[in-house]
């Protein structure tokens, strides 16, 4: 039995004011399943729950306010909903919230409330609190620098299949921060992540491998994951390509610079 077996039995409920049933046709509006889509809809069923302290419809209020989905955007009233949720634990809220507070929407950018919220989250277990967290350790953004606290909670996060912490976490190993250098290591971070696509995992593994730096020196490897990188619109993948693939290029592993746009690029999931 699906859903839409049920939801005459989901209406009839919500329409009684229980709360679960309320958000259940409220998240079935949002995202048009056995129904079309209805963003106004939905936003009164996630109220008539988050009114009765429904956490999740609170976070859900939150996600659609802060993108104007059946409602005009006001961030202002997505934090003010997302902090509810958030006070009652919920980790979606929290990192939402940190994420909002990193970048100044609905209230003042402060890295040390955002901080502060991912951490909450990431003690949850919630995978990309745990990569930010680490981002931020790495910048000294918001809290103390210390590589050796983002690379515990880049772990955490990579262990779950977060990409973008497996590529961070390469390059901690790869120079040696908050880790034990350790090249070996490093290649096998980049291959989890060049296996979900990150173009530029697949090009820093690429430049191991034409090295032979952590893994047996293979231009064949080499080529390939440079292609799949500038299939991408990888740039230097592109260059790479572009120009003679002579039969030793020595091309130097990067640097830690890029952590800053894992904490810039994060928004409101």
């Amino acid at each position: 039995m699906n859903l839409l077996d049920t939801l005459g039995e989901i209406v009839a409920e919500a329409a009684q004011g229980d709360a679960d049933s309320s958000f259940l046709l409220g998240a079935l509006c949002a995202e048009g399943y056995g129904m079309p889509k209805n963003h106004a809809a939905a936003m009164a069923w996630f109220r008539r729950a988050a009114d009765q302290g429904h956490a999740v419809a609170k976070c859900a209020l939150g996600f659609h306010y802060a993108y104007g989905l059946g409602v005009p955007q006001d961030y202002a009233l997505a934090a003010t909903w997302l902090r509810q949720a958030a006070n009652q634990g919920n980790a979606k809220a929290q990192f939402n919230l940190g994420v909002m507070s990193m970048k100044g929407y609905g209230a003042t950018q402060s890295y040390t409330e955002a901080a502060m919220w991912f951490r909450k989250a990431a003690e949850q277990g919630h995978a990309d609190s745990q990569a930010v967290l680490g981002g931020l350790y790495v910048n000294g953004c918001g809290l103390p620098q210390d590589y050796a606290l983002a690379a515990t909670w880049l772990r955490q996060a990579a262990d779950q299949g977060h990409a973008n912490a497996q590529f961070v976490l390469s390059q901690m190993y790869a120079e040696g921060k908050g880790v034990a250098q350790d090249d070996a290591e490093a290649a096998g971070w980049f291959f989890m992540a060049a296996e979900q696509g990150d173009a530029e995992a697949q090009f820093k593994l690429g430049e191991m491998h034409c090295n032979g730096i952590g893994v047996p020196r293979n231009y064949v490897r080499a080529k390939m994951l440079f292609q799949k990188a500038a299939n991408q619109g990888h740039a230097d993948a592109q260059k790479v390509l572009g120009n003679t693939f002579g039969s030793d290029p020595l091309i130097r592993l990067g640097h830690l610079g890029f952590v800053t746009n894992c904490c810039s690029q994060t928004k409101v999931v």
